[in-house]
């Protein structure tokens, strides 16, 4: 599957919330996310499930805001990167690592490095094709 790049690097193709997914990967994300933190109870299928960002979502660090002020589709492709902005989205996401490594099988860690902890990986994967171009 190709690769969606999020605003901040997230890799939306292989994320557990992005839809399509059925109801019981929504209700098992749910949990999951629940089980490491991210929520405080497990939320409700539709609450979980994603659509992918726009400016209207609630975004931790504003960096979608900020991408489509700039009309680009992620901060790869800013002439300011890294910014302040993507560098604290960076360090948030390191910081959830841990908990996730202790609470997640093999298998779904992988699912998760790969859709959340490999941000910056595919942020410069952008930024170096843009550049060949």
């Amino acid at each position: 599957m190709k690769p969606i790049i999020a605003a901040c690097g997230n890799d939306c193709s292989v994320c557990p919330r992005m839809l399509p997914k059925t109801a019981a990967e929504l209700t098992a994300t749910a949990e999951l996310w629940y089980k490491f933190g991210y929520r405080d109870q497990v939320v409700s299928n539709d609450e979980i499930s994603c659509r992918g960002c726009t400016p209207d979502t609630w975004c931790r660090h504003e960096i979608v805001t900020c991408t489509a002020s700039r009309k680009i589709k992620n901060c790869g492709e800013c002439g300011d990167y890294p910014c302040n902005k993507i560098l604290a989205a960076f360090e948030n996401t390191k910081r959830h690592r841990p908990d996730c490594q202790k609470c997640c099988t093999e298998a779904e860690f992988a699912i998760l490095e790969k859709a959340f902890f490999e941000k910056q990986i595919n942020l410069e994967k952008v930024r170096n094709d843009k550049e060949q171009r």
